[in-house]
């Protein structure tokens, strides 16, 4: 161990004195995209190895009726790796991230680094509903992370390095290194600077030359365009923006309540329990629904909505019954969110990126159906085109990420001459579901406590300023039925501060005394035994609570209140003060190290 100390002590010299910042963080980033890219792999390879072995020859004939069994294993599995293997929590992809550069300045925990790499093949490979690419990006993420710690790199690079190494991760992963720079920028809102884009580009490059060294040249989509972008669809593309933006309002409300109510069972063996049973009876009687479901998208760009239909509980194989048929790829669209849900609240690892696609391309195909079937169009609406930009749509309204909706669509699948029925769709899913849903699902917890970290950087500074350093604790607290006398004796000749606060036996906050309020007669001794300290206390102009409020609500308390000093209540019970000399003076600094 202190071998190592002393290699990286020495590393960390010959850096600072033979080689330039900028050229470390370039050839870091490239590092980390390799990291990222392997990561991939790995994660991709072990989910397919695991869905092999259970499509085996052994249980073959009876495949379908182990869609039941298979996702409660595959969640107990990882309840037991995460309860008595690792002991500590991993938490969703890309929301542990986020919290990791809003809260704990880009520090993410070692064990996130491999942590991933068994659960989320675990929960995908045994039929959880529920994408691989949050775990990747997670584990890449973790992987800059701890790099950057090991060489002793500072907050900016450290949360630089994990936006390049999200994007290493998505370009493995999708084999779209442009798409994976936008989806660094959109969702981890980091500034788009040269200093930035260059180390995101190497670290999208190294990345996906890894994924086709070992995975080859083979893409997740495939989509070859069949019919080209015609002025007369436009207002077909109009009304798929509208229905992209109406489902995924359907797909954050359901996902929201599904894991507050999961949430609440509090027991994980409980909630196991639960989840388990209803993802199976979801997938036995709708097996398309097990796993990523790529092999669905991939049928539905081809227009061969048969081979979704191939198996199914209810034999929905006539192409004739077309209401059948609509009626099926819309539970698939419904159940596919509610499985997706609960495979997350029952302890499942997973991401939403697969779920969104999922989704996406069935409305569009389900929408370009309807309008063929029922005449309003002159022509025949493409279905396959309408799976695709469907899919950008739902991205664009469910990941909030219209620009990576755009770019990630039409470079996965080469559609860039539908680029303006994507850039339509997505704007319009966005704009809409903005309205109804503030936040996307990764952001939304970190946006309720005021964490979140965005492109505004007043917004940003305050949600990375440390809320327990700003908190001062050297006020002498007096108890109400105190004489004045005691008072001047025992606090205003020991404190240094012209404010008390008020409290009782058990610390609870009753107000405060200005040391104005007694001025007139504190050097009145007739005063001293006959007066008490109740007779000057007044409450507090606000109060700020240590659980609820954020930074964000404490600058507007200051600012609503004209306060200078203010009181933290922490469980209730006094904690100290922030004053606003010392909050503004922390707001500066913050800034300054933000802006640099």
């Amino acid at each position: 161990m202190k071998k190592k100390k002393k290699f990286i002590a020495r590393f960390i010299k010959w850096r600072y004195k033979y080689v330039s910042n900028n050229l470390f963080v370039n050839t870091a980033s490239a590092i980390i995209g390799l990291l990222a890219g392997l990561g991939a792999v790995i994660l991709k390879n072990l989910t397919h190895l695991i869905q092999h072995l259970l499509e085996g020859e052994f249980i073959k004939e009876i495949h379908h009726t182990f869609y039941f069994v298979f996702p409660i294993i595959g969640l107990f599995l990882v309840l037991i790796f995460i309860r008595y293997i690792i002991k500590k929590d991993i938490g969703h992809g890309i929301p542990s991230t986020l919290y990791a550069i809003s809260k704990l300045k880009g520090i993410m925990p070692k064990h996130q680094m491999w942590a991933s790499l068994i659960t989320a093949p675990l929960t995908v490979g045994f039929g959880g509903s529920v994408g691989l690419e949050g775990p990747t990006v997670a584990t890449g993420s973790a992987l800059g992370s701890n790099f950057a710690r090991l060489l002793h790199l500072n907050q900016t690079t450290r949360t630089l390095l994990i936006g390049a190494a999200a994007a290493g991760a998505m370009s493995s992963i999708f084999k779209a290194p442009i798409a994976a720079i936008v989806f660094a920028v959109e969702i981890f809102s980091l500034d788009l600077t040269l200093a930035s884009m260059v180390p995101l580009l190497l670290a999208s490059i190294t990345a996906i030359l890894t994924s086709y060294f070992f995975l080859g040249d083979d893409v997740l989509l495939h989509f070859q365009l069949q019919d080209k972008f015609e002025l007369n669809d436009l207002f077909f593309f109009i009304i798929l923006g509208i229905t992209s933006a109406t489902t995924s309002i359907y797909f954050s409300k359901a996902y929201f309540f599904i894991s507050d109510y999961f949430e609440k069972l509090g027991n994980p063996f409980k909630r196991l329990l639960i989840g388990g049973i209803l993802i199976g009876i979801i997938v036995y009687f709708l097996p398309p629904l097990f796993g990523e479901g790529y092999e669905v998208i991939n049928n539905l760009l081809k227009d061969n909505y048969e081979g979704v239909l191939r198996m199914n509980y209810f034999h929905i194989d006539d192409a004739g019954i077309f209401a059948n048929v609509l009626i099926f790829l819309v539970l698939l669209v419904t159940f596919k969110v509610i499985a997706m849900s609960i495979t997350f609240g029952a302890g499942g690892i997973g991401g939403v990126f697969a779920p969104t696609l999922f989704t996406g391309s069935i409305s569009g195909y389900i929408l370009a159906t309807i309008i063929n079937f029922s005449g309003v169009s002159s022509h025949r609406i493409s279905t396959s085109n309408f799976a695709l930009v469907g899919m950008a749509g739902m991205m664009a309204g469910v990941l909030q990420a219209p620009l990576t909706a755009i770019f990630l669509i039409a470079e996965i699948t080469g559609g860039y001459e539908l680029f303006v029925p994507l850039m339509i769709v997505s704007s319009i899913s966005f704009i809409i579901t903005k309205k109804y849903i503030p936040y996307n699902i990764y952001a939304s917890e970190l946006a309720k406590k005021g964490e979140l970290i965005t492109h505004d950087k007043d917004q940003t500074v305050l949600a990375l300023m440390d809320f327990n350093k700003i908190i001062e604790t050297n006020f002498i607290p007096v108890k109400p039925d105190m004489k004045l006398g005691k008072m001047l004796k025992k606090a205003v000749v020991k404190s240094q501060r012209n404010i008390y606060p008020v409290v009782d036996k058990e610390k609870n906050f009753l107000g405060i005394v200005l040391l104005d309020d007694i001025r007139s007669v504190m050097f009145d001794k007739k005063m001293y035994k006959t007066s008490f300290v109740r007779n000057y206390m007044h409450n507090a102009p606000e109060v700020i609570n240590f659980e609820k409020d954020n930074m964000k609500t404490v600058m507007k308390k200051f600012q609503d209140s004209a306060a200078w000093n203010l009181p933290v209540l922490k469980d209730g019970k006094y904690y100290g003060f922030i004053s606003k000399s010392k909050l503004l003076t922390a707001y500066r600094r913050k800034l300054i190290q933000v802006s640099t």
